[in-house]
């Protein structure tokens, strides 16, 4: 099935608390695998600096996200967006509906920035996350475009 040729990209926002670490790959490995289809953001209540380990593990698939700061979601106030995917239970719970008629989607994660580890353990598990992302994210792509969004492998 051939992909509908797409006039407007949709408007995704990714919510995660903290919007330093999943929700920052979230909105990379989107960006980078249906750009086409998409306009994405993320943000978060509590913003802190993007996590070098999210970046690292980015970085293994050839996705730089080294220029990515960390937003509070007031500071996309006013903006409408299609979907909003919140990817933690409390985002999901303190996701702001601010957003018009957005569809709300959910995907629970672990956080990896909350993870003590030694650093071989963090990135591990930044892979982990990222991957898990990944998966749902192109399922995602694939049911709101309905046809092949000429993802990478």
């Amino acid at each position: 099935m051939t992909p509908e040729p797409r006039t407007e990209k949709k408007r995704v926002l990714i919510f995660w608390t903290g919007n330093s670490a999943a929700s920052q790959m979230a909105e990379g490995l989107l960006r980078h695998d249906a750009g086409e289809y998409f306009e994405v953001e993320s943000a978060g209540t509590r913003p802190e600096a993007v996590r070098p380990e999210a970046m690292a593990v980015l970085r293994e698939l050839g996705i730089d996200i080294s220029q990515h700061r960390s937003k509070h979601i007031d500071e996309l106030s006013g903006l409408q967006f299609d979907f909003i995917i919140t990817v933690d239970d409390n985002a999901r719970e303190s996701c702001p509906i601010l957003f018009g008629h957005g569809q709300k989607r959910h995907g629970d994660f672990k956080d990896p920035a909350a993870f003590a580890g030694s650093e071989e353990q963090r990135l591990d598990l930044f892979r982990r996350v990222r991957d898990d992302l990944r998966s749902y994210l192109r399922e995602f792509a694939l049911i709101v475009t309905s046809a092949e969004p000429g993802i990478d492998e």
